[in-house]
């Protein structure tokens, strides 16, 4: 499997969307852990980056830092 590259304010896809209906969410922060917010109600969450990179399904947009 080819590593996926992402960074921080990254739109990315999961490969399951969030009860609002959408599948857009957006990296808020890094570490240890990931909070990623989603684009449709604004609603965020904190999984491990484990876990995150196992439910990334692609970045959509990169951020021009």
């Amino acid at each position: 499997m080819a590593e996926k590259n992402y960074q921080l304010n990254d739109i990315v896809e999961m490969k399951k969307p969030h009860p609002c209906g959408e599948n857009r969410w957006k990296i808020i922060r890094m570490g240890a852990d990931i909070r990623i917010k989603c684009q449709g109600c604004g609603h965020s969450i904190l999984i491990p980056r484990r876990k995150f990179e196992t439910k990334l399904k692609k970045v959509l947009e990169t951020s021009d830092q």
